[in-house]
């Protein structure tokens, strides 16, 4: 028997409904919100997640899925969603459109080697956001509203919205001069991961898994001593808009993110749930104002925001949410021979082009067996075939919950259901 890769899932039964309904949430409130749906290729150009992702991010040192195609090109299947959204940006000439800011949001497929574990899979599914053209605190704080409120839909309500500014160019700079100041008498007591980092990204070590508790790091100096005037008013208004949202929110000074383009504005939301242990982050997202001038395009300020399936699938079962599920069919059609078959198969599509969820037997069972099997569909109605009524070109239709049944025309059948469904 050949099994699935490691590290992937089947997306059925159960799963499947949960995947379904919030990708259907998920969607509903993107058009809600004015966004229109994008979709980018699995596989790209490895250097634009090189450039795009950075060097220094842990996806691209350690996780990237690459190979050479036949071509000798190299080639990686995407790691988050945002390096191909901002290439799709810049190809199509996006930023000309006669409509400003651009919104765009993607529902796909991502790709990362890491160990698998629960909520954090090798291929997953990542819904996101992307905003290009306005540096207005309050895309910001509708970034961070639409996800708050897609959870709120879900039944997610224990939520807080972690937050911190990484500042512009210049602040970034200035930080990473102090920080690397204050960090290189105690290299030697921090990973090799750090050690790394240290001359790629300092930042980064701020967000190190392995030695996040360790004194050195709290004692670490502030990115918010060295902002510049303009960030701290950023992010100052960023915090006015999500108090006047009534968004839960706390400032976090280590909270850095693990890739490379962000700045200003960054921001992770976690849920307060014990099941979930230490990592209980459900998306995050943040400022990218330099991510599109540094793969080729015009200087235009960005934002954005993504979330795990995967991961919600887990916390929706964990919290025992329960969803929104049909669970039954309108109609089970009835026949047993084959002039009765035709007109069920008409029937059938009549009442499925109508709206209706209809089912009708396919496997040759006799008319005792299709009653049990329309109670399995939990079949609201069914509609029992009789050559005879076709002379007069009537059918019967049974309430499956009250058993009543009773002869109507077949011309009146949508009418029929229309009003009692």
């Amino acid at each position: 028997m050949i099994s699935k890769p490691k590290g992937t899932v089947d997306l059925i039964k159960n799963d499947s409904v949960y995947y379904k309904y919030i990708s259907d949430v998920f969607d509903a409130y993107c058009e809600k919100y004015n966004y229109k749906f994008i979709r980018t290729p699995i596989f790209e150009a490895s250097e634009l997640f090189h450039r795009g992702v950075g060097d220094s991010s842990d996806i691209v040192r350690k996780e990237t899925y690459d190979f050479k195609d036949r071509g000798d090109r190299n080639i990686t299947l995407r790691p988050e969603g945002t390096a191909g959204v901002v290439r799709s940006f810049i190809e199509n000439k996006m930023y000309a459109d006669i409509i400003q800011p651009v919104k765009l949001y993607y529902n796909g497929t991502m790709y990362r080697y890491e160990r698998p574990q629960n909520g954090r899979l090798r291929e997953f599914t990542q819904l996101g956001v992307e905003i290009f053209g306005s540096n207005d605190p309050l895309i910001d704080a509708e970034i961070i509203s639409l996800p708050i409120n897609i959870y709120n839909s879900l039944g997610i309500y224990n939520t807080i919205v972690k937050i911190n500014s990484l500042g512009d160019n210049q602040s970034r700079e200035n930080y990473k001069k102090a920080l690397k100041e204050y960090i290189k008498p105690h290299l030697k007591n921090l990973c090799s991961d750090c050690n790394e980092r240290y001359e790629k990204n300092p930042l980064r070590i701020l967000d190190c898994k392995v030695d996040k508790d360790s004194d050195i790091l709290k004692n670490a100096p502030k990115i918010s001593e060295y902002l510049s005037n303009d960030s701290k008013k950023h992010l100052e208004k960023v915090l006015e808009y999500l108090d006047l949202l009534e968004i839960n929110y706390k400032i976090d000074e280590n909270l850095v993110r693990g890739l490379d383009y962000y700045t200003d504005t960054v921001f992770e939301i976690e849920v307060d749930s014990k099941e979930l242990g230490a990592s209980k982050v459900i998306g995050a997202g943040g400022r990218y104002n330099n991510l599109v001038s540094s793969l080729n395009g015009p200087d235009t300020p960005a934002v954005g925001f993504a979330l795990g399936v995967d991961r919600l699938i887990s916390i929706l079962k964990l919290e025992e949410i329960n969803i929104p599920v049909k669970k039954e069919i309108d109609t089970y059609i009835m026949y047993v021979n084959e002039t009765e078959k035709e007109k069920a198969i008409y029937l059938n599509q009549l009442l499925r082009l109508n709206g209706y969820i209809s089912e009708i037997n396919s496997l040759n069972k006799n008319l005792k067996a299709q009653f049990k099997e329309a109670d399995r569909y939990k079949a609201k109605y069914l509609i029992i075939l009789n050559s005879e009524d076709f002379k007069k070109s009537l059918i019967t239709i049974k309430d499956n919950t009250t058993k009543e049944e009773e002869k109507i025309k077949e011309l009146d059948l949508v009418e029929y259901l229309d009003m009692h469904i």
